[in-house]
């Protein structure tokens, strides 16, 4: 371990994916109350995608190491750190810093992982699969025998939200283009093609009282005819802006209008409800009650896949040199399951 070297990817500007640089460096040490993971798999995720474009409406200036969660086993603990905890392989979600050989991170925020699943299954579940469980249980508050529409049910998040939201006995129906339809049938979900079906007049079809909950990360249109397909005590759930990744203007506008909008919808005198989702929001206000959340989320998500539950394929794994490569691969749209980088 002596001679290990710090190796990272390098988001230098609003660059094409061959733009990345990597970097090298000298493994950095455990600050007090810190652990150095030593990464064995990080993830490509839409957010990095809008990262790489300067869209990504809260990420840092440039430049920076991209890489939104990582799991790794612990190399060094900190003053004030459990020393048991070196060797241990944990999970941790760091919004930036992942795609780095040796990551340090607050040892509060690590997550161990349960014994069962490899370093590439736990990555698979870290940011999908905390986002999924958040919305589905706390914001929607899902219970059995109700129906939610999931745009992009064959997406990162989205497959992991069908398969959580099946396994709380809840009707699914998901949109997605028509290659995956035969695998939504299979975990017992009524697939919509996105593409050819006029998707509202579709749902509407499948489910004329409207839906209990919808899960919509496209923003722009997609967020208003969302709200109308709900049914009397339904709720939206908003996750994002992708339909206008490749937009030009401000970052933050899209977010602020869907912001706006769920905050004039919840004014109305309806029994509807909209939520604009953050994995970050409260952690301001109590960081404490944001760690205990997250541990306890993330931990159940384990736990639904040790069970089978939820399983969260891995399209590719690459090693962290060929970062670029793995980007261009997660913006092809051509394949599913969650792209890893390993060191």
């Amino acid at each position: 371990m002596g001679n290990a070297q710090l190796v990272e990817v390098v988001l230098p500007g609003v660059v094409a994916p061959e733009g990345l640089q990597i970097r090298q460096g000298v493994v950095p040490a455990a600050g007090p109350g810190q652990v150095v993971i030593a990464m064995e798999a990080t993830g490509v995720s839409f957010a990095e995608q809008q990262m790489r474009r300067g869209r990504y409406y809260d990420q840092p200036p440039f430049p920076f190491v991209p890489g939104y969660d990582l799991v790794g086993r612990v190399l060094t603990t900190g003053q004030g750190v459990d020393p048991g905890l070196a060797g241990r392989r944990v999970a941790a979600l760091v919004k930036v810093g992942g795609w780095a050989s040796h990551v340090v991170v607050d040892a509060r925020d690590a997550v161990e992982v349960p014994d069962g699943l490899t370093a590439e299954e736990a990555e698979t579940a870290v940011l999908n699969g905390i986002t999924a469980w958040q919305m589905l249980h706390r914001k929607a508050r899902v219970r059995a025998g109700q129906t939610v529409l999931v745009h992009g049910a064959s997406g990162g998040v989205g497959s992991v939200l069908v398969q959580l939201a099946r396994a709380a006995g809840v009707k699914v129906i998901g949109t997605a283009s028509v290659r995956h339809h035969d695998s939504l049938r299979e975990r017992g979900v009524v697939p919509v093609d996105y593409r050819a079906d006029d998707v509202p007049a579709r749902v509407r079809e499948l489910a004329p009282g409207g839906v209990d909950a919808v899960f919509d990360h496209l923003g722009g249109r997609s967020v208003i005819d969302s709200w109308r397909l709900l049914a009397p005590g339904g709720t939206l759930v908003a996750y994002g802006s992708a339909s206008t990744r490749d937009d030009t203007g401000s970052k933050q506008w899209p977010v602020l209008k869907i912001l706006g909008r769920t905050w004039l919808w919840n004014a109305l005198p309806n029994r509807r409800r909209a939520h604009f989702y953050n994995i970050w929001a409260g952690r301001a206000l109590s960081a404490a009650r944001f760690r205990a959340r997250l541990r306890a989320d993330l931990t159940e998500v384990f736990a639904a896949v040790l069970r089978g539950e939820v399983a969260a394929p891995v399209a590719a794994t690459l090693p962290l040199a060929q970062a670029a490569e793995a980007l261009r691969l997660a913006e092809s749209s051509t394949v599913t399951g969650k792209i890893v980088l390993t060191p």
